[in-house]
């Protein structure tokens, strides 16, 4: 191998003294191979909270699965409905509203007619927006405004969907007058539906392969070479395999947030006189509370308490990721009480078993440090005048804080334990069995890993990102 960095007193380790490739065998390789398989556990951040489905022989490679949706939901749309007066439900009328990063939410207003149902439901796409922390005077504001962030805005036509009794809404008015009462004398009234979505992933094949010369085995002088290069091989294919998990949560994070006033990515700012799209603690309760209200679970709660002397516990909290560019937010963050609001895992981790990559916690986040994670390059608002952050090619880098609950993901194996990725290991050496057309002489072997990987979005709800900024 060559020096691609020209790195002064560069030495290749795979060429031994007289210049020829030295990639060789060891006697012994089950050995390594086991050893760095268990080196392999220390270093899965994603991983170690996802759930594996094993895919079956002769099924494709395809696995599907039905999700049903609560009744009490405004995603349960359907035309069985009748009120509690046995008459039909005929006017409901549903926005959908889908911000940049693909997240949907649902403004669902019923009415006599289909225009009342029509303003309800605007009316209702306000407060959604309001929520947000974006007020707007009328619904065609709001409409022009949004769109030109990047959001979209669908109007539905007024349908018979009233078999989801209230939704799930939270008016007392419209609770009240939604309930399922029963008169003495019964009826056909009070009918529900229910709806169910299908959702579905798929595996592909990965892998590569290394080859070396029976030379090297015979002249390499590193005893522990096999043992270098079996935990190298695992420790690239257990990276690949956290990388594609990492890039199937972000993108299937279906409740989204940006720091500061930015409403898309395009507006994540660090210029001076605005407002910084940094992550901030107020930024961190929103999240939880729309977490909250999506009913994810909060059951991470190993940390029990302990009698030694400063230790802190940490209640009901969920798995928040993040990278070393945004540390220095967290260190530096308060809470509404201008107390500090993160608490260093030293400080409670006598009190139960952490997370590979805990670092902290701030309220009911418990925070995962990931050294690669990813971000987006250059992705934010052009840099103006800039306040102290990090930002390439002229515009502000966009980093992510990944909230992952639990049971909201599972990847998805070929012949798997259904406990973790299953690498599958060919080691050919030198010699009889490696002889053939293209090396009768059985001079070259090979090493070779290969694997099947594939994700499902169980609970994409419960999973939320935070799009940043981050300081230099």
């Amino acid at each position: 191998m060559a020096n691609p960095l020209n790195v002064p007193g560069f030495h290749d380790p795979r060429v031994y003294n007289a210049g020829e490739p030295s990639v060789g065998s060891q006697l012994i390789d089950f050995f390594w191979q086991r050893k760095a398989l268990i080196d392999l556990k220390k270093e899965q951040f994603f991983g170690q909270l996802a759930n594996v489905t094993a895919m079956p022989k002769h099924y494709g490679q395809t696995i599907k699965q039905y999700h049903y949706i609560p009744l009490l939901d405004d995603r349960n749309i359907n035309d069985q409905g009748i009120d509690a007066t046995g008459q039909s439900i005929a006017n409901e009328v549903t926005i959908t509203i889908t911000d940049p990063a693909g997240m949907q939410r649902y403004a669902v207003g019923s009415a006599a007619n289909a225009l009342l149902a029509a303003n309800v439901a605007r009316a209702r796409a306000l407060d959604i927006m309001t929520n947000l922390g974006l007020t707007f005077a009328t619904y065609a504001a709001m409409e022009v405004a949004m769109t030109a962030a990047g959001w979209t805005l669908v109007e539905g036509e007024a349908v018979n969907s009233g078999g989801n009794l209230y939704g799930s809404s939270k008016d007392v008015g419209t609770i009240v007058d939604k309930l399922p009462t029963i008169s003495e004398t019964g009826g056909r009234v009070n009918r529900v539906g229910f709806t169910r979505l299908v959702i579905q992933g798929s595996i592909e094949n990965f892998g590569f392969f290394d080859e070396y010369s029976e030379d090297s085995v015979q002249f390499d002088n590193d005893e522990q070479l096999m043992q270098h290069i079996s935990r190298e091989t695992l420790r690239a294919a257990n990276e690949l395999v956290e990388d594609m998990i990492q890039i199937d949560l972000l993108n299937g994070a279906n409740v989204v947030f940006y720091g500061g006033a930015a409403t898309s990515v395009g507006e994540l700012t660090g210029n001076t006189g605005s407002t910084p799209s940094e992550l901030t603690y107020d930024l961190l309760i929103k999240m939880e509370t729309a977490l909250n209200n999506n009913r994810c679970p909060k059951d991470t709660t190993i940390i029990t308490g302990s009698r030694n002397i400063d230790t802190r516990t940490v209640g009901a909290s969920r798995y928040a990721y993040c990278g070393s560019e945004i540390k220095e937010t967290l260190l530096r963050m308060v809470d509404y009480h201008g107390e500090r609001a993160y608490i260093p895992v030293n400080e409670y981790a006598a009190a139960g078993t952490l997370a590979t990559g805990e670092v902290g916690s701030i309220g009911h986040f418990r925070f995962i440090e990931v050294p690669k994670m990813l971000h987006w390059a250059g992705a934010g608002a052009v840099v103006n005048n800039n306040a102290g952050f990090m930002q390439e090619a002229g515009r502000y880098n966009v980093y992510p804080l990944l909230v992952v609950g639990s049971g909201s993901f599972t990847t998805i194996g070929f012949q798997t334990s259904g406990k973790n990725t299953k690498f599958k290991i060919i080691h050919r050496k030198p010699g009889v069995s490696a002889a053939g057309r293209d090396d009768p002489y059985g001079k070259i072997g090979f090493y070779s890993i290969q694997w099947w990987y594939g994700s499902m979005m169980l609970r994409p709800e419960w999973i939320a990102l935070a799009k940043v900024v981050a300081r230099q």
